[in-house]
């Protein structure tokens, strides 16, 4: 008969107990799937539960529970990024498998976490930790191994998008519908994260390395949040017909020289940033908390997975799923625990030694559309002003809206611009300020017609 496998959950909080609930709700569908019972053995938790199984284990030494030999794998959901590290480490050392959820962890110290699962011999999965229950990890690591991922561009953080649906949808200023996020538990006491794009440049991170087969690189994506977006953008925005989301991109750029004056880099851009996209976009119509994650890739083309980011079911629905995986893997491991025909697909999609060391783009490198907003005294030559520096620094105007004066003569000029590298965009900036009609700094927001 087939050996059980025995599951440890190492936190007790909204995640790990929609683990719990999952496997009761679905055992049976489990076990027809895995050919495998799958138990919960001990769980990690810093206060006994009275409405846990009496026959699982309950303890407060994480670490003990994670190296039990009562446990096949792992699941990590305690967050956070060094306690959570120190138990993964141990659970490896001890020849466990692991999940996990936890982005932050991963996107700072995959790249160690890996390799020393891969010289353990055992494997860490991870697809609760990006777009929660969209299988977005299993879709680039397996189902477009054979395509050349091109980029890609994100809704990550439903926090964000819920902020950026509800300022277009009912014109509500930010900080009113921050609150509300805060009260419905979107968003947390401590907002940082999401608002800022930390969360969402976590999980670009783990996008892009297994997009490019590139070493983990957190700390070169580049962050802007959206607590500068302003009622007054997101109208002028759908005047022009365009919605501002919050996105990540990763994209690879073949170059055409260093990146300096007029000519592009070659390398990899990773930037997370609120965005104006066309409203006919896949993307500008995911709503509310959804995620979505839009992946151009040779030969498939565009393709676009949606759903549910984060909760209790969402979550552990991607966290049994890579479970699943591992009971798989765990089938085919023989008597000196060496493993014999199990699937397996390396950590970042692609075989270690193969990982590329192709640059990440500095942000004045970056190319991209621009819309920018410009208020000036009311006075003739103005707008001349403006699209002669403009056009000095090569940059072309795709359109120009003018809006009647307000506030002592003081006149809004919005512009969208044809996709430019920063460092000419931050040039003409510079100058347009200059100006002595120009009454305030010039609002950028990048643009992209995702095509």
């Amino acid at each position: 008969m087939s050996k059980s496998i025995k599951l440890a959950i190492l936190g007790l909080g909204t995640v790990g107990t929609g683990v719990i609930n999952l496997i009761n709700d679905n055992l049976d569908e489990l076990k027809r799937r895995s050919g495998r019972d799958i138990l919960i053995t001990e769980v990690g938790t810093r206060r006994q539960r009275d409405d846990i199984d009496p026959t699982i284990i309950q303890s407060s030494d994480l670490m003990a529970t994670a190296a039990s030999d009562n446990v096949d794998i792992v699941i990590e959901v305690i967050g956070g990024t060094t306690l959570a590290k120190d138990v993964i480490m141990h659970a490896i050392k001890n020849g466990k498998h692991v999940v996990t959820a936890n982005k932050a962890l991963l996107a700072e110290h995959g790249n160690e976490i890996f390799a020393f699962a891969e010289e353990h011999n055992v494997h860490v999965a991870y697809e609760a930790a990006v777009a929660g229950g969209i299988p977005i990890i299993k879709v680039m690591r397996e189902a477009l191994a054979a395509n050349r991922i091109d980029w890609l561009a994100g809704i990550i953080n439903g926090t964000g998008n819920f902020i950026m649906t509800e300022m277009r949808d009912k014109g509500r200023p930010f900080a009113d519908v921050l609150t509300e996020a805060q009260e419905l538990g979107y968003a947390e006491a401590d907002p940082t994260f999401d608002v800022e794009g930390i969360d969402a440049a976590h999980k670009l991170a783990l996008l892009a390395s297994i997009a490019f087969g590139i070493p983990l690189q957190f700390d070169k994506v580049y962050c802007e949040g959206i607590t500068g977006i302003t009622l007054q953008d997101v109208n002028y925005a759908e005047e022009l017909g365009y919605r501002i989301k919050h996105l990540g991109f990763a994209v690879r750029r073949d170059g055409q020289g260093d990146g300096s004056g007029d000519t592009s880099a070659a390398g990899i851009e990773l930037r997370v940033h609120p965005t104006l996209i066309p409203q006919n976009a896949l993307l500008a119509n995911v709503n509310g908390v959804k995620n979505a994650v839009l992946v151009n890739s040779h030969p498939l083309g565009q393709t676009l997975y949606c759903g549910d980011g984060a909760g209790a079911g969402a979550t552990a629905s991607a966290v049994m799923a890579d479970v699943m995986d591992l009971v798989r893997v765990l089938g085919s491991i023989d008597s000196n625990n060496e493993s014999t025909n199990g699937h397996h697909v390396p950590h970042l999609a692609f075989i270690p030694e193969q990982l590329s060391d192709t640059p990440i783009l500095r942000a004045e490198q970056m190319i991209t559309g621009y819309y920018l907003r410009v208020h000036a005294h009311d006075n003739p030559g103005v707008l001349a002003d403006i699209t002669r520096i403009l056009s000095d620094a090569g940059i072309n105007i795709d359109a120009i809206l003018q809006k009647p004066a307000h506030k002592l003569g003081q006149v809004p000029v919005i512009i969208l611009t044809l996709p430019v590298i920063e460092s000419q965009m931050n040039l003409a900036i510079e100058k347009i300020e200059k100006l002595d009609t120009i009454t305030d700094k010039v609002v950028r927001i990048r643009l992209d017609e995702l095509a």
